[in-house]
């Protein structure tokens, strides 16, 4: 990158990330105002990031959630399944005990 392609990317990053850099390489058009809320908006994300690396946390188990959640996946069991006539039965074509589709790929 040779530089500032305009006025709006002058902007001077706090926390070291150029919201007009990478909105450019995501191909996003931000106007001046958009540029400068979203800067402003990610330097508190950082400084908030900053503050809580702060903390003593050796005392912390890492989590994936905030609450403890319960598993909600039912067990894992076998259970018979369809017989290949049930399944077959409104199948828009079948051929030797399979489902025949149309060919896609040359």
């Amino acid at each position: 990158m040779t530089g500032p392609r305009n006025s709006a990317e002058k902007i001077n990053p706090a926390c070291g990330i150029d919201v007009a850099y990478v909105a450019r390489l995501a191909r996003l058009q931000l106007n001046a105002d958009e540029l400068a809320t979203l800067q402003g908006q990610l330097e508190q994300i950082v400084e908030f990031v900053r503050k809580i690396r702060e903390l003593d946390l050796s005392g912390v188990p890492p989590t994936s959630h905030a609450r403890v959640t319960p598993n909600v996946f039912r067990a894992d069991e076998v259970r018979p399944g369809l017989d290949s006539e049930t399944t077959l039965a409104n199948a828009p074509a079948h051929a030797y005990g399979q489902f025949a589709v149309p060919k896609i790929v040359e």
